[in-house]
């Protein structure tokens, strides 16, 4: 594993995507986002880019117009 510095705990990835901990809980179960451990300690953590990467997909979502019925 790479060093743990680009890596955010639960808490602060939640604060950085703007949700709950309990969402991004669901979402590293879910497979939305990676998810992977501390080695030392088991506790979840989430890639600086992957929910980069995660929030630009959802922007690039909104802004993409619907089609109407």
């Amino acid at each position: 594993m790479e060093k743990l510095d680009n890596y955010l705990t639960i808490k602060n990835a939640a604060a950085f995507l703007g949700v709950s901990q309990n969402t991004v809980r669901n979402w590293g179960r879910a497979g939305k986002i990676p998810m992977h451990r501390n080695p030392v300690n088991g506790y979840r953590l989430f890639k600086q880019s992957d929910l980069e990467q995660l929030l630009n997909e959802a922007e690039k979502s909104r802004t993409v117009p619907r089609k109407a019925r």
